[in-house]
């Protein structure tokens, strides 16, 4: 059963054929891949690469943790399971004097979408 590795503090530039290449001298490499960016398509700086069996990913670990790619120390450990994370997207906007529209009082949040946005010249409140 292949065993999933985290490779950390990649150098930017590399690619995911690179780290296969790199994984390849400590056994056999199922897959690599390089994280990007969803928006810009630019690594950030990790990824991960399957090996072939558990045995071949202790040796990855053993011969490439802390040692030099690319002008970068590596971390190189067994990959965690993904845990669920809460959310998604960009948060949106709350209940933060948004609103939105014309036609609205000034002082109650005004133009503007989502969260934040409009004026209020009163003092607080509280």
């Amino acid at each position: 059963m292949a065993t999933k590795l985290y490779v950390g503090n990649l150098s930017f530039q590399t690619t995911s054929d690179e780290l296969k290449d790199h994984f390849a001298q400590a056994g056999t490499v199922e897959s690599a891949s390089v994280v990007e960016d969803r928006m810009t398509g630019r690594s950030r700086g990790f990824g991960f690469v399957e090996m072939a069996t558990a045995e071949e990913a202790a040796a990855a670990i053993e011969q490439l943790n802390g040692k030099e790619f690319a002008g970068r120390n590596l971390t190189v450990n067994e990959a965690r399971p993904r845990t669920d994370r809460p959310g998604g997207g960009y948060g949106g906007g709350g209940n933060r004097g948004g609103g939105g529209g014309r036609g609205r009082d000034k002082d109650r949040g005004g133009r503007g979408g989502g969260g934040g946005g409009g004026r209020n010249d009163r003092e607080p409140r509280w």
